[in-house]
C-alpha cells in the first residue's frame, strides 16, 4: 500500500442551499461565522459559492454553501453526510439556546455523545447541523470570528461529519486508510435501537472526528443536504499519495482540479458520498487582504472575463454588517 500521510481532518464541508440572502444572514449573523470568500460555483457559474469560516479562514473551518435557488427539497439518507457539528467552547450552550430562541432557530434538547455535549440545529433550509462543546486550547489553530457572537461563543471550526451508510464496513476501511483510527462505538441516541455509532479520529486539532452510522434511510439530494465534505491533504505530496490509495482500494479519484484557493481531487466513496481532498493553500486570503475578506465577488481565472454577464445573472445579496459598525462607531 502507499505510504499515506494521515489527513489532519475535515478541510470545510460544501451544501445546497436555497435562497443566497437567507443563506448569508443565518450563517453570519445569527452563527456569526465570518464571510471568507464571496464566488461562483466554477463547475456552474450561474449559482454563488459562499465560504463562511473562521476570522482567518482557516483549514477545517469553512462551511460553503451553492444556493441553487431552482433545486427541490433534499432529504438527509444514506450514501449522505447527515450531520456537521461544529465547536464551540465549555459552558457556552446556554448562550446558544438564548440565541436560537432570539432568532427562531429549529433546535432539539441537548444530548451525551461520546462524553460530549451537543446541541442538534437547522439552517434555514432543514440542514442538520449540531454545536459541540470542547475545552479550547491557549494554541488552538482557529481564530473566533466575533463580529455577531462573543469570543467566549464563538464557533472554532469543524467538530466532525456523521456518515449514514447502507453499509459501514467498506467506508470504515477507507478512513482507516487516509490515517483514522477507530477511537469508540456506542448506541446511536435518536435511531434506529440497536444501531451503533462508531467514532474515527484524524490527528488534528480541528474537524477532527468522522462518525459513521448505519441506515438505509433514502435520501435525495436538494437544500438542506450535504455536497461534500472534503479533508485536509496540505500538500501536493500528501493529496498524491491519498489518491493513489484511493484508487489502490478500488475506487476512481479525479486528476488533481485547481479550486483556486486550494488544489483539489474528488471520489465518490463505497457508499456513494462525494469525497474532496484539499491542500492547504494558497488560501482564501491569497486573492484578497485579509481585513477584506468576503468584501467584493470573487470570479477565479477564465471566470473573470465573463464577469459582466455572470453578474447579472446572480441575484443581488447584502453582508450582514453588526449594528454598531451600521451606526459608524
Amino acid at each position: 500500500m502507499t505510504n499515506v500521510t494521515p489527513t489532519p481532518g475535515i478541510h470545510h464541508v460544501t451544501c445546497i442551499a436555497s435562497d443566497p440572502q437567507q443563506n448569508m444572514n443565518f450563517w453570519v449573523e445569527t452563527l456569526g461565522l465570518r464571510l471568507v470568500k464571496r464566488s461562483i460555483n466554477q463547475d456552474d457559474p450561474s449559482t454563488y459559492h459562499f465560504f463562511f469560516a473562521d476570522a482567518e479562514g482557516n483549514p477545517g473551518t469553512s462551511m460553503t454553501f451553492f444556493p441553487w435557488e431552482n433545486h427541490a427539497q433534499g432529504k438527509v439518507g444514506s450514501g449522505q453526510v447527515s450531520r456537521t457539528a461544529f465547536r464551540v467552547p465549555e459552558g457556552s450552550l446556554d448562550y446558544w439556546e438564548d440565541r436560537f430562541e432570539e432568532y427562531g432557530v429549529d433546535y432539539d434538547d441537548r444530548v451525551e455523545r461520546f462524553g460530549e455535549t451537543v446541541l442538534p440545529f437547522r439552517d434555514p433550509d432543514g440542514l442538520p447541523v449540531e454545536l459541540v462543546e470542547v475545552e479550547i486550547p491557549d494554541d488552538d489553530p482557529t481564530e473566533p470570528w466575533t463580529a455577531f457572537v462573543p469570543e467566549d461563543a464563538a464557533i472554532r471550526g469543524f467538530h466532525s461529519v456523521t456518515l449514514w451508510l447502507a453499509d459501514p464496513e467498506p467506508t470504515e476501511e477507507l478512513l482507516r486508510t487516509m490515517g483514522l483510527e477507530e477511537v469508540g462505538t456506542e448506541q446511536a441516541q435518536g435511531d434506529t435501537p440497536g444501531d451503533e455509532r462508531t467514532r474515527f479520529a484524524a490527528p488534528g486539532a480541528v474537524g477532527t472526528y468522522v462518525d459513521v452510522l448505519p441506515t438505509i434511510e433514502g435520501g435525495r439530494q436538494g437544500h438542506g443536504t450535504v455536497h461534500h465534505v472534503a479533508f485536509q491533504t496540505p500538500t501536493d505530496e500528501d493529496q498524491q499519495s491519498m489518491r493513489e490509495a484511493a484508487r489502490g482500494a478500488g475506487l476512481r479519484p479525479t486528476s488533481q482540479i485547481d479550486r483556486h484557493w486550494f488544489r483539489s481531487v474528488y471520489f465518490r466513496e463505497f457508499g456513494g458520498i462525494l469525497i474532496e481532498l484539499a491542500t492547504s493553500d494558497p488560501g482564501y486570503d491569497s486573492d484578497e487582504p485579509l481585513d477584506d475578506l468576503g468584501g467584493r465577488l470573487v470570479l477565479p481565472g477564465k471566470f473573470e472575463d465573463r464577469r459582466e454577464e455572470i453578474e447579472a445573472g446572480l441575484t443581488d445579496v447584502t453582508i450582514p454588517q453588526p449594528a454598531a459598525a451600521e451606526a459608524g462607531d
